[in-house]
C-alpha cells in the first residue's frame, strides 16, 4: 500500500477543479474540528481516490486533501458530547467515520442531515479506498503462491519420474544386450551342452566380475585424464580467457546502452527542440555539443552484434577479425576527443539560457539516465579506447603464443595504443585549459594570460598572504616582482608545511627559469627569424629523432614535445642533464623510478660529470664552420622583455648580419647563453670583455645552473632519498661545497646553492607530525573507554587520523618492483605491510565488537553505530576507513546473523548500500576512482586500488625491451600513480589526537581471530536444522 504521495501545488489545484466539475460525489458535509471538537460545514468533492474540501461552495482553492487509498468508512452512532446537545431536536444527524491506513493520521468525522445522503457518501468513500481490490489482490496472491508451490512440486515429481524412466530404459537395454550375448553363447556351446550345464553358473560369475573390472578401470582412466586437463594451465587460461570475453561483452552492452541514452534521450530531442518556433538551442550548437556521437553509437551497435554472434558459437571464440573490422573506423574517436573541450564549453554557454537549462534538466530526470547529467554521457566515449587496450592486455596474458589469434590481437593492441596516446594528449590539453579557465574565473579582475592555450597548469593550493616579514617556523617565502613600468614589490606567502613550501618554491623557480630562457632566446633570435624559440626547438630534428638507443613516441605531451618511449640508461642520464630541456614531468618520472634501471651513485656521477667536464662541442654541433667562434663578440642592449634584464644578440665585426648568415647560431648555443645570463641584473658575472666572449664559460655557467635545478628538485620533492641514504646526502653536500668554492659562481647560483645546502641540513620535516609509534607509546590512559561511551564522530575522526598516519608513512620507493607480493615482503615493503595489517586489525576490531554482544538488540545497535562511523568517514574523505567497516560487516561471521540484521533499520541498510557502492571493486574501483577525482585533499584512499594498478602495469609490460632499452613509458605510468599517492600523503588532517579513543581502537585484547569470530557467531545464532 502506498504510504505517501508527492503533489505539487499546480497538480493539486488542477485535481480540485476537476473534482468540483466531474467528481464522483459532491455536497455539503459537517466536519468535526480536531482542535475544539466543533462541527463546521464544508463543501466536499470526491474524485477517484482523493477527497477535497472547501470552506465555501464558491471557494476556488481547496482547504485540505485526503488520500483515501487503503482507508475504511462506516457509519457510527450519534455523539453524546456537548457539541451534539446544542443542536435542535428536530434536526436528526447521521454520522460516519473515515479511518485512514496511514500511521499517525487521525480519523475524519463527518455527518449529514439525511440518511440516504450519508449512505451514499459511505458507499462512495468505501469504493474510493480500493479496499475490495486490495483484498482481492491478496487472495489472488495467495492463490498464485499456492499454484507456484504446486507447480514446483509437480516439476520435482516429473523430474523424478523422468529419471526413473531413463533408468528403466537403460536397464531394459542392458537386459536386451545380455539376452543377445546369452543366445550367442548358447548357440556356440550346443555341441557340449552337457558340460555347459555343469560350468554355466561359474562362467557367468567370472564374466560378470571381469566385465565389472574392465569397466571400472576404463572409467578410472578417463576420470584421471579429465581431472588432469581441468587442473592444467591450458584449461585455466581458457577459463580466464572466456571470462575476459564475457566481461567484455557485458561492458560493450553497457556502453551501447549509454550511447543509446545519449542519442535517444538528449541528441534527438534537442534536434527537435532546435526546429521549434522558439528554439532554446540552435542546430549548430547541437552539432557542436554531440559531435559524431550518433556515428559512434551505430559503429558499436554493429560491433556488439558481432560479439553476441561469437558468444553464440561458444566455446569457440574468435575475436581478432572483429577488431580488424573495428580498427579502421575508430579514427572517429579522434574528432570526438579533439573537440570534447569545445563541446563542454558550448554546453556551458547554452546552460546560461534558462529555457535550455530547464529543458535539459527535464531530460536528465528520465529514469533511463539514472540521475546522470549530460556531461557524464559525453565523457563515456573518452574512456572506451583505454578499456579496449586493458581488455586486450588481459586477453593476451591468457592467450598462448602459438594461438592462431595471437598476432592479430597484438597488432590490434598496438594500433589501439597509438590511437590512445594521441587521444591522451588531446585530453591533457583539455584538462589543462579547463583548469586554467577555472582559475581565471576565480580572479575578480580576470587574467587574460591564463586563457592562452600555451599556458600549462602546474599546481594549485591555499596559502596565507602575510603582510609582515616576521617568521612563522620558516614556512614563509617571498616572491620578488620587478615590472618594467613600475616600482618593484614583493609578496610574502605562508605555506602550511615545509614540504609544501619546498615543492612550491621548486616549481616557481623552474617556471621562472623557463620564462627567462624563452625571453632571452626570443631576444637573441628576434632579428634573425620570425619563428618563435619554442617552435625552433621543437622543429629541431636532432632533439627528437629516433636512434639505436632512444625511441620517441609519435604523440606529443601537453607541452607539444615528443615523449620518450624507450631509451638506454646513458641517454636518459644525458636527457636529465641536457641544457636544452627543463621538463618537470621528465624530472618527476626519472626521480621516482630511477632505482629500477640505475642507482643514485650513477646519477650523482653524471651530475658531477656535467658540472666539471662539459664541452662546448656537445652543445654547438650545428654551428656554421665558416664563422670562427673566437671572432663572434657578444654585445648588450637594454632589455625589452619584462622577464629579463639583458638583451643579447650576435653581430659580425664590420657590419650587420646578412640574410645568408641567419642560421649560424643553433638553439643549443642560444639556450646556453640565455641560461647563463638569466637571473642577474648587472654584469657582475662578466667582469671584462674577454670573459664575455668566452662561450665555454657561458656553457659552464649554464651547466651549473642545470645541475642546481636538478638537485633543487631532487632535494625538495624527493627528500626521502636523502633521509634513507646518508652516502647520497654526503655526496650531494660535497658537490655543493665544491660548487660554492668556484670563484666564477654567479650570485644567483650561489644563493640557489646555499638554499639547497640549508634544505639538506634541516632536521626531518615530519618531526612535528604525529607518528603511529608515538600513539602506541601513549597506552597509559587513566581509564579505558568502552565502545558505548564513544560517539560516532570521535571514532570516525580518530580512525581517519590513524589511517592517514599509517598511509603517509609509506615511502614511495616501496611502490616499485611489486615488493608486497614477494616472499620477503616484510623486509622489502615493511610500511605497506603495516598498512595492510592495520586495515585487517581495524576490520577485526569492528567484527569482534559486534560479536561481543550477547543479545540481538545490542548487536543491531552496534551495527548501526559502526555504519554511522563509516558514513562520517566518507564525509571526511576516509574511504579506507569506509572499506574497513564495510568489509567487517560482510564477513561470514557477521553476515550470517539474520536475526540481528532483521533488527537493523532500513535507513541504516540504505546507508550501507550507498557506502558499499562507493568502495565496490567492480570495474576496477570505478566509483571510487570517480569519487577521488572529484574530492579535495585531505583524503585517505584505499591503498589496494593503487597496488592493483601498479601490479597490472608491472605484469603487463617489461622494464626493458629486447634490445636492453628502458621502457620509459612504463616508468611514466608508474610515476603518475605514485604522484597521486604522494598528493594524498602530503595533505594532513586538522584532527586533534584523543588518547582515550585511539587506546580503544588499538587495543589488541578486544580483537578475535577469524575462527573465534565464527565459533562465537554460531553460538549466539546457531544454524537452523533442515526441516
Amino acid at each position: 500500500m502506498q504510504k505517501s504521495v508527492r503533489y505539487n501545488e499546480g497538480h493539486a489545484l488542477y485535481l480540485s477543479v476537476v473534482a468540483r466539475k466531474e467528481g464522483t460525489k459532491r455536497g455539503i458535509l459537517s466536519k468535526r474540528s480536531t482542535e475544539n471538537s466543533r462541527w463546521n460545514d464544508k463543501y466536499f468533492a470526491l474524485f477517484q481516490n482523493v477527497l477535497f474540501y472547501f470552506d465555501k461552495y464558491q471557494s476556488t482553492r481547496p482547504s485540505g486533501i485526503y488520500l483515501l487509498e487503503g482507508c475504511t468508512c462506516e457509519r457510527v452512532p450519534a455523539h453524546k458530547g456537548s457539541a451534539v446537545s446544542k443542536e435542535p431536536v428536530d434536526k436528526q444527524q447521521h454520522y460516519f467515520l473515515v479511518v485512514f491506513g496511514h500511521d499517525g493520521q487521525k480519523p475524519l468525522e463527518l455527518r449529514t442531515e439525511e440518511e440516504s445522503e450519508c449512505n451514499k457518501w459511505v458507499e462512495s468513500i468505501q469504493q474510493a479506498s480500493y479496499s475490495d481490490i486490495i483484498i482481492e489482490r491478496e487472495v489472488l496472491m495467495q492463490k498464485y503462491i499456492h499454484l507456484v508451490q504446486i507447480m514446483e512440486t509437480e516439476k520435482v515429481a516429473a523430474n523424478q519420474l523422468r529419471t526413473q524412466l531413463e533408468d528403466q530404459n537403460t536397464e531394459i537395454e542392458r537386459l536386451k544386450a545380455e539376452i543377445v550375448l546369452l543366445n550367442k553363447a548358447k548357440e556356440r556351446m550346443l555341441p557340449c551342452q552337457t558340460n555347459q550345464e555343469e560350468e554355466d553358473p561359474d562362467i557367468k560369475k567370472i564374466k560378470k566380475v571381469q566385465s565389472f573390472m574392465r569397466g571400472w578401470l576404463c572409467r578410472r582412466k578417463w576420470k584421471i585424464i579429465v581431472q588432469d586437463y581441468i587442473c592444467s594451465p591450458q584449461a585455466e587460461n581458457m577459463r580466464k580467457r572466456n571470462h575476459i570475453v564475457f566481461n567484455m561483452v557485458e561492458a560493450e552492452t553497457e556502453y551501447v546502452c549509454q550511447l543509446s541514452v545519449l542519442v535517444n534521450f538528449f541528441l534527438r530531442p534537442l534536434r527537435m527542440a532546435a526546429s521549434s518556433k522558439k528554439p532554446p538551442i540552435s542546430h549548430d550548437d547541437v552539432s557542436s555539443i554531440f559531435l559524431n556521437s550518433e556515428t559512434i553509437m551505430f559503429l558499436h551497435e554493429i560491433f556488439h552484434q558481432g560479439l553476441k554472434a561469437r558468444i553464440a558459437n561458444w566455446p569457440t571464440l574468435v575475436l581478432a577479425d572483429l577488431f580488424d573490422i573495428l580498427l579502421p573506423m575508430l579514427n572517429i574517436y579522434q574528432e570526438f576527443v579533439r573537440n570534447h573541450q569545445y563541446s563542454l564549453q558550448v554546453l556551458a554557454n547554452c546552460k546560461q539560457n534558462r529555457d535550455f537549462d530547464k529543458l535539459l534538466k527535464q531530460y536528465e530526470t528520465n529514469t533511463a539516465c539514472e540521475e546522470r547529467m549530460l556531461e557524464t554521457f559525453l565523457t563515456y566515449p573518452m574512456f572506451q579506447i583505454p578499456r579496449y587496450i586493458i581488455t586486450l592486455h588481459e586477453l593476451l596474458a591468457h592467450t598462448p603464443h602459438e594461438h592462431v589469434e595471437r598476432k592479430s590481437l597484438e597488432f590490434a593492441m598496438s594500433k589501439l595504443e597509438e590511437l590512445s596516446k594521441m587521444m591522451h594528449d588531446e585530453v591533457s590539453d583539455t584538462e589543462n585549459i579547463r583548469k586554467n579557465l577555472a582559475i581565471e574565473r576565480m580572479i575578480v579582475e580576470g587574467c587574460d594570460i591564463l586563457l592562452d592555450t600555451s599556458q600549462t597548469f602546474v599546481r594549485q593550493g591555499e596559502y596565507i598572504h602575510n603582510a609582515g616579514s616576521q617568521g612563522f617556523n620558516h614556512l614563509e617565502f617571498k616572491i620578488m616582482v620587478e615590472p618594467p613600468d613600475g616600482p618593484a614589490f614583493s609578496v610574502i606567502l605562508l605555506a602550511p608545511s615545509r614540504q609544501e613550501k619546498a615543492g612550491w618554491t621548486s616549481d616557481i623557480s623552474q617556471c621562472i627559469d623557463n620564462i627567462r630562457c624563452n625571453g632571452l632566446m626570443t631576444s637573441v633570435f628576434e632579428e634573425n627569424s620570425k619563428v618563435t624559440v619554442p617552435h625552433m626547438i621543437k622543429s629541431d630534428a636532432r632533439l627528437h629523432k629516433d636512434d639505436v638507443d632512444i625511441c620517441f613516441s609519435k604523440t606529443l605531451n601537453s607541452c607539444k614535445v615528443p615523449q620518450i618511449r624507450y631509451a638506454s640508461v646513458e641517454r636518459l642520464l644525458e636527457r636529465l642533464t641536457d641544457l636544452r630541456f627543463l621538463s618537470i614531468d621528465f624530472l618527476n618520472t626519472f626521480l621516482h623510478t630511477y632505482r629500477i634501471f640505475t642507482t643514485a651513485a650513477v646519477v650523482m656521477d653524471k651530475l658531477k660529470d656535467i658540472q666539471y667536464t662539459v664541452s662546448l662541442e656537445k652543445f654547438l654541433p650545428e654551428s656554421n664552420p665558416q664563422v670562427s667562434e673566437d671572432r663572434v663578440p657578444l654585445t648588450e642592449s637594454p632589455c625589452r622583455s619584462p622577464s629579463t634584464h639583458r638583451h643579447m644578440r650576435y653581430r659580425q665585426p664590420g657590419g650587420s648580419m646578412g640574410e645568408n648568415n641567419r642560421g649560424t647560431m643553433s638553439p643549443a648555443s642560444a639556450y646556453a647563453i640565455a641560461t647563463a645570463a638569466a637571473g642577474h641584473g648587472s654584469s657582475q658575472g662578466f667582469n671584462n670583455s674577454e670573459r664575455t666572449c668566452d662561450k665555454e664559460f657561458i656553457i659552464r655557467r649554464a651547466a651549473t645552473n642545470r645541475v642546481l635545478n636538478v638537485l633543487r628538485h631532487w632535494v625538495s620533492k624527493h627528500s626521502q632519498d636523502f633521509e634513507m641514504n646518508s652516502e647520497l646526502k654526503m655526496g650531494v653536500m660535497t658537490l655543493l661545497e665544491e660548487v660554492l668554492r668556484d670563484p666564477d659562481l654567479l650570485p644567483q647560483e650561489r644563493k640557489a646553492t646555499g638554499n639547497i645546502v640549508s634544505a639538506l641540513s634541516q632536521d626531518d620535516q615530519d618531526d612535528a607530525q604525529l607518528k603511529i609509534e608515538d600513539i602506541l607509546q601513549m597506552t597509559e590512559c587513566p581509564k579505558a573507554e568502552c565502545f558505548d561511551s564513544l560517539s560516532p564522530i570521535e571514532l570516525a575522526e580518530q580512525i581517519t587520523l590513524l589511517d592517514h598516519i599509517v598511509f603517509r608513512s609509506i615511502p614511495y620507493e616501496e611502490f616499485l618492483g611489486q615488493g608486497w607480493m614477494k616472499l620477503d615482503k616484510l623486509e622489502r615493503t615493511p610500511y605497506i605491510m603495516k598498512t595492510s595489517q592495520h586495515f585487517n586489525d581495524m576490520s577485526n576490531l569492528v567484527a569482534s565488537q559486534i560479536i561481543a554482544h550477547t543479545d540481538v538488540g545490542s548487536r543491531a545497535n552496534s551495527i548501526e553505530k559502526w555504519l554511522a562511523v563509516a558514513g562520517i568517514c566518507c564525509c571526511l574523505n576516509n574511504y579506507n576507513g569506509v572499506l574497513e567497516i564495510t568489509s567487517a560487516l560482510n564477513r561470514s561471521a557477521i553476515y550470517r546473523l539474520k536475526k540481528t540484521w532483521a533488527k537493523v533499520c532500513k535507513q541504516t541498510k540504505s546507508l550501507m548500500g550507498g557506502l558499499q557502492k562507493t568502495v565496490a571493486s567492480e570495474g576496477r574501483f570505478k566509483n571510487l576512482r570517480e569519487t577521488l577525482k572529484n574530492c579535495n585533499p585531505p583524503c585517505v584512499p584505499y591503498l589496494g586500488m593503487y597496488l592493483t594498478d601498479l601490479a597490472f602495469i608491472e605484469e603487463g609490460t617489461p622494464n626493458f625491451t629486447e634490445e636492453g632499452l628502458v621502457n620509459f613509458s612504463k616508468m611514466r605510468m608508474m610515476s603518475h600513480i605514485i604522484r597521486e599517492i604522494r598528493q594524498f600523503q602530503g595533505a594532513p588532517y586538522r584532527i586533534e589526537h584523543q588518547a582515550k579513543v585511539t587506546q580503544f581502537l588499538l587495543d589488541k585484547t578486544l580483537v578475535m581471530d577469524e575462527d573465534t569470530l565464527y565459533e562465537v557467531s554460531l553460538k549466539i545464532e546457531p544454524r537452523l536444522l533442515p526441516g
